[in-house]
């Protein structure tokens, strides 16, 4: 049988990228052994890719206070939520890889309530879930909930736009069909 296609849309070729964007790619590439699908589905648009990636990379590179694994919880979890298979698989391995726990992302998917987290975990993503879910309805009492967790005023932002970006990107996601890599299910699971 061959394999599935990994979206419902052309996937450009990588020598007819842009010159930015194959080097991005390849990069990527070089740095995790594959290409994930989600850099071969976007760059379906060039402008839009570029706009994508950019937004990301201020949200997931920046210095913040959140660890690198609760940037990634938010997203497994949210996602979840979101009903999105692409980033679930994806973010789950890197969870896996960022919390250096191969259960935690698994947890985290399926019901971050049960998970084996922190009190300050837990607050973190309940706030992430009423961004992704019901953002019009956040409160100051939810700042005074994470203020007593540790959390700053900036934090918070960091939550909730990380909230927003893979909102956006579970969408694109699902609507494109976007498979994820064989490679993400056994990442980091040993």
């Amino acid at each position: 049988m061959p394999p599935l296609p990994i979206s419902r849309y052309p996937v450009p070729e990588l020598k007819d990228l842009p010159d930015d964007i194959r080097e991005k790619i390849l990069a990527v590439q070089e740095k995790a052994g594959f290409v994930p699908n989600v850099f071969l589905v976007l760059a379906h648009r060039p402008e839009e890719f570029r706009a994508f990636f950019a937004y990301h990379d201020a949200l997931m590179t920046k210095e913040s206070d959140l660890t690198q694994a609760d940037m990634e919880m938010i997203i497994v979890a949210t996602s979840n939520d979101n009903g999105c298979q692409y980033c679930v698989i994806a973010h789950g391995a890197i969870l896996r890889i960022r919390a250096k726990n191969p259960l935690i992302a698994d947890q985290v998917a399926v019901n971050y309530r049960k998970a084996d987290i922190s009190p300050r975990q837990t607050a973190m993503l309940d706030f992430a879930m009423k961004v992704s879910n019901n953002a019009q309805s956040t409160s100051d009492a939810d700042f005074q909930t994470l203020y007593e967790h540790g959390f700053s005023d900036e934090d918070i932002w960091d939550i909730a736009a990380i909230t927003a970006f893979f909102g956006l990107s579970n969408r694109m996601a699902n609507f494109t069909s976007m498979r994820p890599n064989d490679e993400f299910y056994s990442m980091a699971r040993d």
